[in-house]
């Protein structure tokens, strides 16, 4: 429209209408997810995909090179790798027999190793894509797994195993189950977690002082598992060490109603912990009979996957143990509770029942008979009143004596 009117300094009214529209391009591009801009991109020629890829902002950069292929990629920052995020990826291979680990941080890291393990702490889209582009699948996102249900947790797709497990997080008091993707394809076991946990830690740490503790990606896995099993073990064992302190203090002499409550909420936290426990072994024996069923692991895998089936077995056990006593303090608790209220309302009732007497007293003397002399005394009221009060003294000094009132 500018080059058809016939206008003075066209060149000038030209470049500021040009920087309207790319201002309004880069407004319209901030309202749109990394995703939609690739896809833009990728639908555009080149010299206009270039004048959009000016208008996106540089800290949304990196986010829109994993949505474009790598040609067009190529085309707009050269051989630029885009940053992965904030998460952390860990690939671990065999060296001398024992695990060694290396920070990846871009493609070219991952060209020059062999893992048997490739580990994903609370990655972002681009490090999955990283990771799954490279190696020829697709790493799920650990924020969805809580949405699977139970029959979809163990599933085998074309050559990959994904097994999809809780593992428990006992810290400061607080446990809670995080839950951990795994896939193992080939000779490579990826995981995809959201939390660092104490499991992982333990097994990074004998895999790298003993030699031969690993041997292959199954192994890896295995242990892990094994690993879950002594953890949770260790749990229980703090469990049942908070108990004794808290059976100690309900199979005292006396507790008062507030200390009742004290020891019914720690109870209460024993409780939710074991019974967390006990849902991640059983997580983990399922995950464990599914590679046994799936007939993948050699001799020695074997019984090793068979140690850890009873090495659950005698958790569940011990978990049920465990209900039971928790069971029997809560119930002694509330016993307590119940005697302390008890007592109080013995109060009450002695103190209704001495009060019968004098009320007979008062409403017979309320009657003012003529017959009756005392009126007439001087001393009538008083008498009275002694009348009263030893008919409340002479009862609760008898059932006292008798030990009714203890």
């Amino acid at each position: 429209m500018l080059h058809n009117q016939p206008m003075q300094r066209r060149k000038l009214v030209t470049s500021l209408v040009q920087k309207q529209h790319m201002v309004e391009l880069h407004t319209l591009l901030q309202r749109m997810s990394p995703l939609e801009i690739g896809q833009i991109l990728a639908s555009l020629e080149l010299e206009d995909a270039h004048l959009v890829w000016e208008q996106v902002e540089e800290a949304r950069q990196d986010d829109v090179l994993w949505e474009i292929p790598d040609t067009l990629r190529e085309e707009l920052v050269g051989d630029r790798e885009p940053h992965c995020g904030e998460g952390q990826m860990s690939a671990f291979e065999l060296v001398d027999g024992r695990l060694s680990k290396v920070a990846i941080t871009c493609r070219h890291d991952l060209k020059s190793i062999k893992p048997i393990w490739i580990d994903l702490l609370a990655p972002t889209k681009a490090q999955r894509l990283l990771i799954g582009d490279y190696f020829g699948l697709e790493l799920p996102d650990p924020g969805e797994l809580t949405d699977l249900e139970s029959s979809a947790r163990f599933y085998v797709e074309q050559d990959e195993i994904h097994i999809h497990s809780d593992f428990l997080l006992d810290r400061d008091g607080a446990a809670r189950s995080v839950p951990v993707a795994f896939v193992l394809r080939g000779d490579i076991l990826f995981s995809v977690r959201e939390e660092e946990l104490p499991v992982f830690r333990l097994q990074r740490l004998r895999a790298r002082s003993q030699p031969g503790f690993v041997s292959d990606s199954r192994d890896m896995l295995l242990d892990l598992y094994g690993a879950e099993a002594e953890y949770s073990a260790d749990s229980l064992e703090n469990i049942y060490a908070e108990l004794e302190l808290v059976s100690k203090q309900v199979l005292s002499h006396s507790m008062s109603d507030e200390e009742a409550g004290r020891i019914l909420v720690d109870i209460a936290e024993q409780e939710d912990l074991n019974g967390r426990i006990r849902r991640n072994i059983l997580d983990t024996q399922r995950a464990v009979s599914f590679l046994l069923r799936r007939k993948l692991l050699t001799a020695t895998q074997l019984e090793d996957a068979h140690q850890i089936m009873r090495d659950i077995d005698s958790l569940n056990s011990h978990t049920a143990f465990l209900f039971g006593k928790i069971n029997f303090l809560m119930d002694a608790t509330v016993g307590f509770i119940n005697i302390n209220q008890n007592k109080v309302i013995k109060i009450f009732s002695v103190a209704s029942v001495s009060l019968l007497p004098p009320t007979l007293i008062a409403s017979i003397y309320g009657m003012n008979f003529q017959n009756m002399p005392e009126l007439q005394w001087g001393l009538g009221y008083p008498f009275a009143l002694g009348m009263m009060v030893t008919s409340v003294v002479l009862p609760y000094l008898y059932f006292r004596r008798k030990g009714w009132l203890r």
